[in-house]
């Protein structure tokens, strides 16, 4: 889902500027990209500690924004290409001269100094926006990887600053972190098959198609036959081995763990959706209805407490 852009270009007007807007009116800004692009984030995040929910925000503003000049919202740039060499350019430039005139850099700049997120930690988030202007297809799984790492590890280690480790370097608890990050992505990929193939993109690994002789072709139609679910299957519980090594991880955190735990569950049960539509994810959105995510929110929270 897109952001809410003209929200947003609506605040970045009137908040340009420092000496107009407020570090406050800043984050709350980030808080309404988050609500309206993500239900899933948003209703995790809920339960994080309140002196991190409005840096997790910003985190996911800056990110959400940059994604959404590749997709949808590039209005004012000659290309997509240019619109994210911006974003790329006002990032840095943020972190060179300490302001921006953008309310979610400005946001971010003060979660990034708060918790010492270093600035080149989205490196690889911006090459991964790159790649999507031009790449919609990965020939292995390794390939997939590597798009992800720019993609979606970067949140993962972002959030280890954010939330703090009882690790002697944050670093250590980024190996948990990442195995997260792409079991989310991951869960993603698998329930919006169908969607991302509208917009010209496979993340379905073409040398698993081939594995299991589904193609393209059949992908358009929206068939599931006997060798899509043996596909699909197989991705699942590829996922979930990273969700099993994530798992093991959460303990490292200083804070936030019934949060982590809350996403942790609410994206894994697309994972059992799917199975329970019958691997059908053309005709039907897979994701856990509200009863379920209270369910797995009571569940994350008797976890929390357990963990040492």
């Amino acid at each position: 889902m897109a952001i809410d852009s003209g929200y947003y270009k609506t605040e970045l007007l009137r908040n340009n500027g420092r000496n107009q807007g407020t570090l406050e009116q800043d984050y709350a800004i980030c808080r309404q990209i988050m609500q309206t692009a993500s239900k899933n984030y948003s209703f995790s995040s809920l339960f994080l500690p309140e002196d991190r929910k409005p840096h997790v925000e910003a985190l996911y503003a800056v990110l959400r924004v940059g994604d959404d000049r590749v997709d949808v919202a590039h209005a004012g740039f000659s290309s997509a290409l240019e619109a994210i060499v911006d974003w790329r350019e006002n990032y840095w430039r943020a972190f060179e001269h300490g302001d921006s005139d953008d309310p979610v850099l400005r946001a971010y700049l003060d979660t990034a100094d708060k918790f010492k997120i270093p600035a080149d930690i989205l490196n690889p988030y911006f090459r991964a926006m790159r790649d999507d202007l031009s790449i919609t297809r990965f020939p292995t799984f390794d390939d997939l990887l590597y798009y992800m790492d720019g993609s979606a590890i970067p949140v993962g280690r972002a959030m280890s600053h954010i939330l703090g480790t009882n690790t002697p370097q944050v670093s250590d608890a980024f190996p948990a972190a990442d195995s997260l990050s792409i079991a989310m992505q991951l869960s993603n990929f698998w329930r919006d098959i169908g969607e991302d193939w509208q917009r010209g993109r496979v993340y379905l690994p073409l040398e698993d198609m081939a594995h299991f002789g589904y193609s393209e072709e059949q992908l358009a139609a929206g068939i599931v036959n006997e060798n899509f679910v043996a596909l699909l299957d197989f991705e699942i519980r590829r996922t979930r081995e990273y969700y099993a090594q994530a798992f093991e991880g959460i303990s490292l955190l200083a804070s936030g763990r019934w949060g982590v735990l809350n996403a942790f569950h609410i994206y894994s049960a697309i994972l059992e959706h799917i199975e329970q539509i019958n691997y059908n994810v053309f005709a039907q959105r897979a994701s856990a209805p509200l009863w379920r995510k209270f369910w797995l929110v009571s569940k994350a929270g008797w976890q929390a407490r357990k963990i040492p």
